[in-house]
């Protein structure tokens, strides 16, 4: 029997409930607007956008130049200074207003992320379900972390495609509760729709939130170096943000810088391979996109017998597909693990360092089909079925890069010395784990790692509430966040304070590093959470 979308997902169905929620946010044809101080308009240069999950139009990117950029940071600048004099219980108020309007559209935000950056429907409603609890714990908490700190005043969202509700929402509301206004980009590789929805819904509470589309040479200027801008908030690649590192390492604005790095997986020593399976299984999760993905795994010798049953096992079993795809039309939305990628640009990129890998000596391991799961005759070309490479050569970009997809490298060690050193290849990373039977050694290997967090026999993500996040080496620049790190990061206390954070000053980031590392450990006993799944 033939697939077809689901008549509920279809994209002109899902839009149309869009625009009748936020009607302001589009022209008379139908064009998308930028948000600038409280209002939908400036139509911008419209970039034709399609949807990774099978090429379908999803209408135009409303890009600005510059000069319309400075103006919408001057004008977000001048709320600020209001916004920072209303009292915190009526900014509680509103924000969870804004959740609560949030919370009654979680399955259209499923759906638009989904069109948007080809997220599975389940997937897309854990992003919108971890954004709305996380913010909440916030609004309970954020009178005890903010006490008499005051608000910095515009904050600054250069956020990646990949999280746009739990990652980047999420920031904006918690920034917005501390008593800053928000200024964010939209991403030009997805995300327009949802964010649309999200900052329309905050703006409809009474938040001062405003929505920009932009490239970034364009919008760079304004959004990072403008004046008015007082701190900046960047999620991303290392290209984009290590200028961003050094510019801002010589003045005087806040910042906290995400990048990536090469996350790993050591396995040492390691017996319970039922455990591990489930996550491998969790790890692919859309499609390794996502800043904690693990896409290195460097598995002692004598054990890879047996990793390598447990590890293809699991491959055999996942499912990708098109997420909106039925096979009749009253069919509940399958349970896919991952569908495209965010663009047919990125599986090129990725196909190009596989066969040059290959070609320089790794030994292709394994390879996925994608002959299911499709509606008949659609665009495949944003599908990328999950790869495994052995060995990758010293001399190719998969050895030394995050690839940001479905796609492993696998690295076969005889010593500790050479887990650690193959571990910390990227030189620093934001997670890593060790797969091990023994708890001494465990904590022993992980001592040597450059990771901000090292799980045991568990995966590790950002987390959520008041766990603490950031990175070590080139992962991260700037302040740590995450509990009321989040909230002291786009505040100000005593004159002169130094936040906790990776900074150009390598002994106080390994001291801090130390410390947060210790933090996250008692929280994780007292909440019982040492050596659990980290799914939070």
């Amino acid at each position: 029997m033939s697939l077809r979308i689901s008549p509920a997902a279809k994209w002109p169905t899902v839009l149309a409930r869009l625009r009748a929620l936020v009607p302001d946010a589009f022209d008379a044809e139908g064009r998308a607007l930028n948000l600038v101080q409280g209002h939908w308009g400036d139509v911008g240069k419209g970039r034709a956008i399609t949807s990774p999950l099978d090429g379908t139009s999803l209408g135009f990117l409303p890009m600005l130049d510059h000069e319309a950029a400075v103006r919408a940071v001057e004008a977000s600048a001048r709320e600020g200074v209001s916004w920072g004099k209303v009292e915190l219980d009526e900014r509680r108020r509103r924000v969870s207003a804004c959740l609560d309007e949030l919370e009654k559209h979680r399955e259209l935000f499923a759906l638009l992320l989904a069109w948007d950056i080809g997220k599975p429907f389940r997937q897309g409603l854990n992003s919108i379900d971890r954004c709305t609890s996380g913010v909440r714990w916030y609004v309970e908490q954020v009178e005890r972390m903010q006490g008499n700190r005051a608000p910095l005043g515009l904050i600054s969202n250069i956020a990646s495609w990949n999280y746009p509700l739990s990652v980047l929402m999420h920031a904006v509301l918690v920034q917005v509760l501390a008593g800053n206004a928000v200024i964010a980009k939209t991403p030009t590789e997805g995300g327009l729709h949802c964010l649309t929805l999200a900052m329309g819904i905050a703006r409809q509470a009474g938040l001062p939130v405003s929505l920009v589309a932009g490239s970034g040479a364009s919008l760079s200027e304004a959004l990072v170096k403008h004046p008015a801008i007082d701190c900046v908030a960047f999620v991303g690649g290392k290209s984009t943000g290590k200028p961003l590192a050094s510019w801002l390492r010589d003045g005087d604005k806040r910042y906290m810088l995400e990048m990536e790095g090469v996350n790993a997986y050591g396995v040492w020593r390691f017996s319970d391979w039922k455990m591990l399976a489930s996550q491998i299984h969790k790890g692919f999760e859309y499609a390794k996109q996502r800043c904690t993905a693990y896409p290195r795994w460097v598995v002692e010798r004598r054990l890879m017998p047996h990793f390598l049953e447990t590890y293809l096992g699991v491959l055999d079993k996942l499912r990708v597909g098109h997420p909106l795809a039925v096979n009749a039309d009253d069919d509940a939305l399958p349970d896919v693990d991952f569908a495209s990628l965010i663009s047919k640009k990125q599986v090129a990129e990725l196909e190009e360092k596989i066969a040059e890998a290959v070609s320089r000596g790794a030994v292709p391991l394994y390879r996925g089909a994608l002959d299911s799961g499709f509606v008949d005759g659609q665009d495949r070309s944003a599908y990328l079925p999950p790869v495994t490479l052995l060995s990758p050569p010293h001399s190719s970009a998969l050895y030394h890069n995050e690839p940001f997809g479905p796609v492993d490298t696998i690295v076969v060690v005889d010593s500790l010395e050479e887990l650690v050193a193959e571990m910390n290849v990227s030189n620093g990373s934001l997670v890593a784990s060790i797969a091990c039977d023994d708890p001494e050694l465990a904590n022993s290997i992980a001592q040597d790692l450059r990771s901000f967090k090292v799980g045991h026999n568990k995966l590790r993500s950002r987390g959520d509430r008041d766990e603490l996040f950031g990175g070590i080496g080139q992962s991260w620049k700037g302040c740590f966040v995450g509990g009321s790190l989040l909230v002291r990061a786009v505040t100000a206390g005593n004159p002169g304070e130094v936040l906790p954070g990776n900074y150009e000053d390598y002994r106080f980031e390994e001291r801090w590093t130390r410390e947060t590392e210790a933090a996250i450990q008692r929280e994780d006993e007292a909440r019982g959470w040492a050596g659990q799944p980290d799914n939070r």
